[in-house]
C-alpha cells in the first residue's frame, strides 16, 4: 500500500503565502517526478508545477515567478511554495507521485488540500 498525504492548506489572504507539504509512504521503492495539480469548483483539473527526479522543473503560466516546487527526496516529500497568492488561486490542490506499481508506471494522487485565498 502506498500512501500519498498532503498538508499545509487553509485561508490567506490575497498576497499572502502558504507552503504545501506532500509525503509519500509505504511500499514504494523507486520515485520519479512528483507534482501537484489543482482543481477549482467548475473548472477542469490543472497541473501546477512538476518536478523530476533530477529536479527540473516546470510550471503553469499562471504560477511562474510566485510558486516554486522542490523536493526531498530521503524523505519521498514534495513542497510547494506558494507566494503572493492571488484570489484565482483558490482551489483543492492535489499532489501527485510518479513510480510503479507491479513493474507498470503508476501516478498516485493524494486526497487534496483546500487553498483560500480571501480578504
Amino acid at each position: 500500500q502506498v500512501q500519498v498525504v498532503e498538508s499545509g492548506g487553509g485561508l490567506v489572504q490575497p498576497g499572502g503565502s502558504l507552503r504545501l507539504s506532500c509525503a509519500a509512504s509505504g511500499s514504494i521503492f523507486s520515485i520519479n517526478a512528483m507534482g501537484w495539480d489543482r482543481q477549482a469548483p467548475g473548472k477542469q483539473r490543472e497541473l501546477v508545477a512538476l518536478i523530476s527526479s533530477g529536479g527540473s522543473t516546470i510550471y503553469a503560466d499562471s504560477v511562474k515567478d510566485r510558486f516554486t516546487i522542490s523536493r526531498d527526496n530521503a524523505k519521498n516529500t514534495v513542497y510547494l511554495q506558494m507566494n503572493s497568492l492571488k484570489p484565482e488561486d483558490t482551489s483543492v490542490y492535489y499532489c501527485s507521485v510518479d513510480s510503479s506499481r507491479n513493474g507498470i508506471p503508476f501516478r498516485y494522487w493524494g486526497q487534496g488540500t483546500q487553498v483560500t485565498v480571501s480578504s
